[in-house]
């Protein structure tokens, strides 16, 4: 696929069929990912990828209670947590900050690698939703993640329902989005 068009027609689906994702797949998506871009070659994500259905199950349960997230959670076949390991991006090697941006340089890694990893896996046919709102702390308990790591976002992986996701919702203009000096 070309690289605009994946772009452009990548959705965020929120409704999934009952059919397995191919962890060849998975793999390649994040085989691809690691080339994502980040600050002075860190490459700090680390991927969680959750195919048990009890455990799927629980993370909606007790960490999505309170949105719709975990519904989506339990329908998609497969839910991978993008991590970052702490104080890498953005960082010197005696602990200080390179950047005013100071730790949030590692979130922006992070998502840099999430979207390739979306861009990725829908090249290959698979759709995703890439969700923020969940209990990070009991995310961190069920999935095992070390200390010095920090999930970014939880993401539904699976194959669209039909109909779902067909529409691009409105986009700004280049009007609203460029300023050239």
């Amino acid at each position: 696929m070309e690289t605009i068009k994946c772009i452009k027609e990548r959705r965020s689906i929120r409704s999934y069929q009952d059919k397995p994702v191919d962890m060849a797949i998975i793999e390649n998506a994040i085989a691809a990912a690691a080339y994502a871009p980040s600050w002075k070659n860190t490459q700090v994500t680390r991927y969680y990828v959750v195919t048990d259905k009890a455990l799927k199950d629980r993370i909606a349960d007790e960490c999505c209670s309170s949105n719709h997230n975990g519904g989506i959670i339990k329908q998609a076949p497969v839910l991978i947590a993008t991590a970052m390991v702490r104080e890498r991006s953005g960082y010197e090697r005696d602990g200080s900050f390179s950047t005013t941006k100071e730790k949030g340089w590692q979130m922006f890694d992070c998502g840099i690698a999430t979207q390739s990893l979306c861009l990725s896996l829908y090249d290959q046919g698979v759709d995703t939703l890439i969700m923020g709102i969940f209990d990070i702390d009991k995310a961190t308990e069920l999935l095992g993640i070390p200390a010095e790591q920090e999930i970014a976002a939880l993401i539904a992986v699976g194959y669209r329902t039909e109909g779902e996701g067909a529409e691009a919702p409105k986009r700004k203009t280049l009007e609203d989005l460029i300023k050239v000096l």
